[in-house]
């Protein structure tokens, strides 16, 4: 089992303490987000547990913790998503000189190969131009090239959600012209720091720049960390165009308080707040305890692990 922590909230940033007790306990709590009532018991043993994939935008609370997940016997990599934009766009997000100082710690602590930079989304608009992407893009690299080997990419995608938050900042998703300008922008500015590009849920092929399609859960990086081939099955929950490996996400929608505008995960910052007051980090649940009507059952989790293969 792949344990993502989380696309839908910063555990790193937020929540670590709560994911300690989680690893200490031995299991946690995920509500069905279609269904609250129907909760989840997910073991978390180092046994079944594979590789866990941290998403974070802020991973300084965090460091700290490292050793003691690595002693528990936890292979783990991050997906770090740093973008150059202003408060007006990730409203709460902490100083971006703080973030990238904090990139740089955790790739001298676990290693740049453990690190994949998210520049992600991609918003062109009357502030953002395609000239404003590539200079900043460049900029980011210069900073990050030492701290990690590979750096995926998307563009801004306006679901209902987003675009009700969003509206007046980002207006429209880019157009093909967009994409490929920046695309081959990225492409020889990327080749000449020596970080590799991916997209992310993209259908458009830029090949021809030398930019593949990626995959944020990706089952080379879990061989890699495991040392041990794995049965990668496509996440079924995912857009047809995610190339990740099927995972279990043990985060909760509507409890990241950074406010980034182009959040598919949170709803508003009302909603958000009230979750937020309800976290209590001896639950087994991320967001608030469980209830008297409540139906817990125990989800069925298994390695990926395939030992067959390894050994023919």
């Amino acid at each position: 089992m792949i344990v993502s922590a989380s696309r839908r909230t910063d555990i790193p940033a937020f929540y670590s303490e709560w994911f300690m007790n989680r690893l200490q306990e031995g299991f946690v709590y995920v509500k069905n987000p279609l269904n609250p009532k129907q909760i989840s018991k997910v073991i978390l043993d180092p046994e079944v547990v594979d590789c866990i994939v941290f998403w974070t935008k802020n991973v300084q609370p965090m460091l700290k913790r490292l050793d003691n997940i690595t002693r528990m016997g936890y292979p783990y990599y991050f997906l770090f998503t740093l973008t150059p934009y202003d408060r007006q766009v990730e409203k709460h997000l902490a100083p971006k000189a703080e973030i990238i100082t904090g990139f740089k710690k955790l790739s001298e602590k676990i290693g740049k190969q453990r690190i994949i930079w998210r520049y992600d989304p991609i918003i062109v608009n009357e502030s953002f131009s395609v000239e404003y992407h590539l200079q900043a893009f460049e900029l980011l690299c210069g900073k990050l090239c030492d701290s990690t080997t590979k750096c995926i990419f998307s563009y801004v995608d306006l679901y209902q959600k987003t675009r009700r938050n969003a509206k007046g900042i980002v207006d429209r998703e880019a157009d093909l012209e967009t994409m490929e300008q920046t695309a081959q922008g990225f492409s020889k500015i990327a080749h000449a720091y020596k970080i590799r590009l991916q997209t992310c849920c993209e259908e458009i092929g830029l090949g021809k720049y030398g930019i593949g399609h990626g995959a944020c859960i990706d089952p080379q990086m879990v061989e890699e960390l495991t040392g041990c081939p794995v049965e990668a099955k496509k996440d079924p929950n995912q857009r047809l165009t995610c190339g990740c490996m099927e995972s279990v996400d043990i985060g909760a929608y509507d409890s990241c308080p950074h406010g980034c505008v182009y959040c598919y995960a949170a709803r508003d910052k009302n909603t958000v707040g009230s979750n937020i007051r309800r976290h209590d980090v001896h639950s087994p649940l991320l967001i608030g305890k469980p209830s008297a009507g409540d139906k817990i059952t125990n989800r069925a989790v298994k390695s990926c692990k395939n030992i067959n293969r390894e050994n023919v």
